[in-house]
């Protein structure tokens, strides 16, 4: 099969809502429309409650209420906002995707752009484009699984969605493998060359012909979420440890709970629990 001929199947290509569309087109647009956004997302009653509902979560720790669409805007800034809309948006363009566990697959997705988040804006990286990459990273898993259905039960038998060795056990079977169909996707959805290389780069950071460091901080990221979520503990979870991507971002290892991080993130360099650095944002799954 060619990837090409995969998202010729314009029937079955996701749809998303014209204020996102809008959302992507701030990527590259110096001049935003803030007062067109804002009456745009106000004027969709079930978007802009919850965006209301995220921005009021706790992963957010303001100190009033946010009662406005304008009030989140001016409160968590446009680009979290953006995110925030998009991460909600692709969900819903996916809700009834057949073949995968929903809950689970999502819920990996937003352990994965948080946990990312935070090992980049370590470094001084831009946290928020890492994040955009990390919770966009799996709709190539999504489309394939809604648009060739019978093409991914074998695979799906043979290693979970989540598997470290997915990616290259799809390359095989396919030729192409989720990250090929996510940067296509935002390819056709007009975002921006650097997330379209990242997104394609994620599973395989260091084979792209440019290396992409939010790739690289979402692949690690990735790991992370994926030890949460399947439940990978000591060496199991240290077996699939990314230690090559980790030396070429100068990641030093004691970070991660499997290295022996101390999990409660308090008085060390250790990631807090995951569920601590999602806390409020599980609304964008639901």
């Amino acid at each position: 099969m060619e990837l090409k001929s995969l998202l010729e199947q314009t029937n079955k290509l996701p749809t998303i809502p014209k204020v996102a569309q809008q959302l992507i087109s701030s990527f590259s647009d110096e001049d935003v429309p803030i007062d067109e956004i804002s009456r745009q997302l106000s004027a969709d009653p079930a978007l802009s409650a919850k965006l209301l509902r995220l921005a009021n979560s706790a992963y957010f720790h303001l100190s009033r209420t946010i009662g406005t669409v304008d009030d989140a805007l001016r409160m968590l800034g446009f680009v979290m906002v953006r995110n925030l809309v998009l991460g909600n948006s692709m969900t819903a363009a996916f809700r009834n995707t057949k073949g995968i566990d929903l809950q689970q697959f999502w819920r990996y997705n937003l352990y994965t752009a948080c946990a990312s988040r935070w090992l980049a804006s370590r470094d001084g990286v831009n946290a928020d484009l890492v994040f955009t990459v990390g919770l966009m990273h799996g709709i190539g898993q999504m489309h394939m699984h809604a648009a060739i259905p019978d093409a991914m039960v074998p695979i799906d038998k043979q290693l979970n969605v989540l598997d470290a060795g997915r990616a290259a056990l799809e390359k095989q079977t396919l030729g192409f493998h989720y990250g090929d169909v996510a940067a296509a996707l935002a390819k056709i959805w007009n975002f921006p060359e650097p997330i379209i290389l990242a997104l394609q780069s994620v599973p395989m950071p260091l084979a792209a012909t440019e290396f992409s460091e939010a790739a690289a901080w979402v692949h690690m990221g990735a790991w992370r979420a994926r030890t949460e979520v399947l439940k990978a503990a000591g060496e199991d979870a240290l077996a699939s440890y990314p230690a090559d991507v980790a030396k070429r971002l100068g990641l030093q290892a004691d970070w991660a709970p499997a290295h022996g991080a101390n999990a409660s993130g308090q008085g060390d360099d250790g990631m807090p629990p995951l569920h601590e650095l999602t806390d409020g944002l599980e609304a964008m799954i639901a």
